[in-house]
């Protein structure tokens, strides 16, 4: 799996063919697309350029390939389920699937309702991701604890978790974890200084795939 960029031109205005395009080939490269991700400036984008982004990665892949899309609710009032499931929806509406990006109010929660919160937001979907990001990265980020991932790995159909912490033995607890609770959920590494996690069973969901032209 892999993030796409998401081009711009000279006058500041999205490159639709260019993404479009850029789509095609990561697909025909084998990889699955994962868009609207931090490295596509999905949090930088309006809601209606989110949902741009989901309609004409779907154009560019066609009717029937999978593709992964980030959900961001940082800064935004309200409920959080009703936040996640309002991005989740149009997602998983053109058959895409959800990756729920953290928001700083899990900074102040108790695991438990951390892990609750996931239970609610993914009760109607068939498949979703979560995303662990050190703060290193974004201030809403989160490196769970051990007792947050077991009870992610409990919720059916979260099917696994992209993990950036950029620890080696964060993330091999994981995998010690995941082998022991539920051997098919998904650790999905993040690790630019370990990209060898691969050989000892993570997956990878690729920073940023980009081609050029």
């Amino acid at each position: 799996m892999a993030a796409c960029l998401l081009p711009f031109e000279e006058d500041g205005s999205i490159a639709w063919d260019a993404f479009q395009k850029a789509i095609q080939r990561t697909e025909e490269a084998g990889l699955k697309c994962a868009v609207n991700m931090d490295t596509g400036y999905a949090n930088y984008l309006s809601d209606d350029e989110r949902v741009k982004v989901l309609d004409w990665t779907r154009e560019a892949l066609g009717a029937d390939r999978p593709f992964v899309a980030g959900v961001f609710v940082e800064g935004l009032e309200g409920d959080l389920v009703d936040l996640y499931r309002r991005g989740a929806d149009a997602i998983a509406e053109r058959g895409g699937t959800p990756i729920l990006f953290q928001t700083t109010r899990f900074h102040e929660w108790m695991n438990e309702e951390i892990v609750e919160l996931y239970a609610k937001v993914c009760e109607p979907y068939e498949s979703v991701l979560g995303f662990e990001l050190g703060r290193m990265f974004a201030p809403n980020g989160m490196i769970y604890s051990e007792e947050v991932i077991r009870g992610l790995m409990s919720i059916p159909s979260l099917k696994g978790i992209k993990h950036s912490s950029l620890s080696r033995d964060e993330e091999l607890k994981r995998l010690v974890l995941r082998d022991e609770v539920r051997p098919d959920f998904r650790i999905y590494t993040g690790n630019d200084l370990g990209i060898d996690m691969i050989e000892y069973g993570s997956d990878y969901l690729l920073g940023l795939a980009a081609f050029c032209p």
